[in-house]
């Protein structure tokens, strides 16, 4: 029982994360999923993998139904948590992006179920009739959902003609800016109308609204070097770069934990178009474990 569960812990996890948007939130749904397959009759269950993947996801539309409640109230913008990823996931460009950062914060605009619909089906490839059982609903209402988040996830989507070899390197030369100090480097490689996400949850120094314009985002970002964050002085804090939901990234370390967590979305000008910053410190629980997400 337990092996059967174990072989696809892995799946149930990166389906509950991109439905949640948070490690631990998915860790959770993946642990009620084991009390449920635990305590289900199992006699009739041809197929573990798929009633497994269906376990799971009603236990994460259940606990996306109430998170949304609670993100309304969310002190500042709210951003998924930042998961670590080997260099093999982003080698495989549709994978990198459905954990990227911008798709996920896509997909909060999803209504739960819209977002079961295209997690299952758009990322993990099931065919709709399965998402229908899987859901408890009519395979022509499951298409309905899957047409309508497809158009609004294509809608609000970065769309990038560029490569990804090409934006890799943009968002290295982004990051050899911000390490280095070069301000000046640091505005050319931001898009005139480049916006900031800086989630600190209410609980360290943040913005708390979104930041627009290359200009404003500039200035911040030139600006948090000057001053102490938390406590910490700059001449103790240490950057590195690491592969953050399948993309390069920045995590700026304190003496003793991590700090904050930077992702960007690079145009097809080679510059800057988004920059999710992370800094609320349960967010970062998962990089500060060296957690690697898996799929």
């Amino acid at each position: 029982m337990s092996d059967v569960f174990e072989e696809h812990r892995n799946l149930l996890f990166a389906v509950a994360y991109r439905m949640l948007g948070t490690a631990a939130d998915a860790e959770d749904a993946v642990q009620d999923a084991w009390i449920r397959w635990s305590a289900a009759d199992r006699a009739d269950v041809q197929d573990p993998k798929a009633y497994l993947v269906r376990i799971t996801t009603n236990v994460a539309l259940d606990r996306l139904r109430s998170a949304r409640a609670q993100r309304e109230t969310y002190v500042g913008p709210w951003l998924p948590e930042p998961m670590l990823t080997s260099p093999d996931v982003a080698e495989g460009a549709e994978l990198s992006e459905s954990v990227s950062m911008a798709m996920l914060v896509v997909l909060e605009t999803l209504s739960p179920l819209e977002r079961a619909v295209f997690v299952l089906k758009e990322v993990f490839g099931y065919p709709y009739a399965e998402i229908a059982r899987a859901l408890d609903r009519t395979e022509a209402s499951v298409r309905q959902l899957g047409t309508r988040s497809r158009k609004h996830v294509e809608a609000r989507r970065p769309r990038f003609e560029a490569g990804a070899a090409e934006r890799r390197a943009a968002t290295e030369r982004f990051f050899d800016a911000v390490v280095g100090g070069d301000v000046n480097r640091l505005m050319e490689s931001l898009a005139p109308d480049v916006t900031m996400w800086t989630d600190g949850g209410g609980k360290v120094r943040a913005p708390k609204k979104l930041v627009h314009g290359v200009d404003l985002v500039g200035r911040f970002l030139s600006g948090i070097r000057d001053r102490p964050y938390e406590g910490v002085d700059p001449s103790e804090w240490r950057m590195r770069r690491v592969e953050i939901n399948g993309a390069p990234a920045l995590v700026v370390d304190g003496p003793d934990r991590p700090m904050s967590a930077i992702t960007v979305a690079v145009g097809d000008d080679g510059r800057v178009e988004e920059i999710h910053m992370v800094a609320n410190p349960d967010k970062l629980r998962a990089i500060a474990e060296g957690r690697t997400l898996e799929m």
